[in-house]
């Protein structure tokens, strides 16, 4: 279902030959004041009533990053694909013309629809074979920001990927003038095979920013002491990304960093941003200079407004902000996590203008808090550890908020819908040869900005500022379910509970059931979690306002708790949307049967 390497090779040759290529910009990407208010969506191929058809083609296409040509795989042409456009209570049909010579698929990134329409080869449909064409069908029944890419090898690292909105049957809760879609990605000109080759020989290949000897000596970062501590345990404090700046060029709308991507507005406007992070493998800190930014939709939910000056979106998460800029340029300044580049692009009342590009801010560290270290009494209030703040530990008034409910008498043998986790101690299943380490305690880090943020002065978002825009009671859960997010760095193995999804693929549900989803990063690295078919409930602590989201970031050594409405039949994916990660097992299937139903035996023996 991949194209081989050797024909990658040899298109890839015949590529370097090439100049000159532009990179054709979809419609939606072109803000002007001219147009409609929202950016233009692809023509449907046809609209009767609330019916909406549109036509994609998957193809190869040489495209140009930053000046040199890449083998893209695109959709009708582009990267990003176009941005479809619907209404909730549409019902949409929507048809993929595969030209490459490999299979391919689509994933409708958050939507919730029939199982066979989910496009994972393998798990709910078999694939889209080379030079056909398949018709997805579903009903829009929800709105928001989303996006769409392919389920298929690393045909979503070459490209294949596009946002896709839907308006709200009532209209939104909130004013806005004009509509802005961002779209935030990586580039590798390397094949991605031989990426993963690369991985999986030396796991820190693209890590040019280890600390050298030189630092040491001059007490930059950690103390030598520190220092020893970590390479006896085999890690890397400066292991924040798996694949950096060394290979990756950071796009936003499908531009390069220089020149960028441009959008434009009208003085007085009130601007609707809609960020969607399509990456492969790249965490963004995201702001803009000058323009604070009120947060009202997360993973496609209202949320109630809150504003800051900057958030942090992992891979396949979508934030919604309202900025008002005023009668200048300014920068949207997307750097990644690891501070090894930046994607941006300027949004200015003319052609023409810009704005100053920020600094890029020091490489972080990873702390002895990251690896879950008991260096005392931990706080069960789920604070920081007492007395012992490490460097590079500022949570900067992020302190847990005082209306967040921790957990209290327990319900039905549970704790209460929608409270936090309590800090626990790492039982003594150390989850075999898969998993590297074990943290001395997990916690929720909900209220903890990440890695590198904090400490400028900043308001950065962090999941206990979101709240559902409405308070809906929350059943309570029927059951508890624990997932260790497992890895080693060093051999670059990832798995869920230490096993690989070959080894173990499936996780059962019961149709109906109320599930309490807890998971738990035995790992130093960032994963984002995404479940196909159906909402997580995060328990941020605001009880009846956790918010819906389809996709969570899992912190080192954190502990947090999701519930779910285990309300579609079939199987569902659930992964790491770190691409090389989900590549390598930290992959399992929903299972959702009716109760008293049995695994299907096919299914049971993967």
């Amino acid at each position: 279902m991949s194209m081989d390497r050797r024909t990658f090779i040899r298109s890839s040759a015949a590529l370097g030959l090439l100049s000159g290529i532009g990179v054709p910009i979809p419609a939606w990407a072109h803000s002007q004041p001219g147009s409609p208010f929202r950016p233009p969506g692809l023509a449907p191929t046809r609209r009767t009533g609330r019916l909406v058809e549109y036509d994609l083609t998957i193809d190869r296409t040489p495209l140009a990053f930053g000046g040199r040509t890449g083998n893209a795989v695109t959709i009708n042409g582009t990267v990003p694909g176009p941005l479809l456009r619907f209404t909730e209570g549409d019902d949409a049909i929507i048809r993929i013309h595969n030209r490459l010579d490999e299979d391919t698929s689509v994933h409708w990134h958050g939507i919730l629809l029939p199982n066979n329409m989910d496009g994972v080869p393998g798990v709910n449909f078999p694939g889209i074979k080379a030079h056909s064409t398949f018709e997805y069908r579903y009903p829009i029944n929800q709105y928001g920001t989303y996006w769409y890419h392919s389920h298929s090898a690393f045909q979503e690292q070459l490209g294949h990927y596009g946002p896709l909105v839907i308006d709200p049957a009532g209209g939104d809760p909130y004013a806005f003038d004009r509509e802005i879609v961002v779209v935030l990605s990586d580039w590798t000109f390397e094949n991605p095979f031989a990426v993963l080759d690369n991985l999986k020989n030396r796991p820190n290949s693209y890590n040019f920013q280890r600390q050298t000897l030189a630092g040491l000596l001059k007490g930059e970062g950690m103390s030598l002491s520190e220092r020893l501590t970590w390479d006896r345990m085999r890690m890397d404090p400066t292991d924040i990304s798996d694949i950096t700046g060394a290979t990756y060029t950071y796009l936003m709308n499908g531009q390069a960093p220089d020149p960028g991507w441009f959008g434009q507005f009208q003085p007085g406007e009130r601007v609707h941003i809609r960020f969607i992070n399509a990456s492969a493998g790249t965490f963004y800190d995201v702001h803009i200079p000058g323009l604070p930014l009120t947060v009202v939709q997360a993973s496609g939910q209202h949320v109630e407004p809150v504003t800051v000056d900057e958030f942090r979106i992992g891979i396949a998460e979508t934030y919604d902000v309202i900025v008002e800029p005023g009668n200048q340029a300014y920068t949207v300044f997307a750097e990644s996590m690891d501070r090894s580049g930046y994607a941006r692009g300027t949004l200015a009342p003319r052609p023409g203008m810009s704005a100053v590009v920020p600094k890029e801010r020091e490489r972080p560290m990873l702390t002895m808090m990251d690896m879950g270290m008991a260096h005392g009494a931990m706080d069960m209030q789920g604070d920081d550890m007492t007395g012992h703040d490490m460097p590079g530990m500022d949570h900067s008034g992020h302190d847990m908020p005082g209306d967040v409910a921790m957990p209290g008498l327990d319900h039905n043998g549970l704790r209460p819908p929608g409270t936090l986790p309590e800090p626990t101690s790492h039982e003594g299943d150390g989850h075999g040869p898969g998993n590297a380490m074990t943290p001395d305690i997990t916690r929720s880090r909900l209220h903890e900005p990440g890695v590198g943020l904090g400490g400028d002065g900043r308001r950065v978002l962090v999941y206990t500022d979101l709240r559902a825009f409405h308070a809906e009671p929350r059943r309570a859960p029927d059951r508890e379910i624990e997932l260790h997010l497992t890895g080693n760095m060093e051999r670059y193995m990832w798995s869920i509970n230490g096993k690989t999804y070959a080894e173990e693929p499936l996780i059962p549900m019961t149709l109906g059931e109320r599930l309490r989803l807890t998971m738990v990063n035995d790992t130093m690295m960032n994963h984002p979690m995404h479940l196909h078919g159906m909402w997580m409930e995060l328990e941020n602590g605001h009880r009846e306002r956790i918010p819906r989201v389809h996709t969570v970031v899992v912190k080192p050594a954190e502990r947090l708790s999701l519930l779910i409405e285990v309300d579609a039949l079939g199987p569902w994916a659930f992964h790491c949307h770190v691409l090389y990660h989900m590549e390598l097992g930290m992959f399992r299937v929903a299972m959702v049967q009716p109760p008293g139903a049995t695994i299907p035996a096919e299914l049971a023996s993967q």
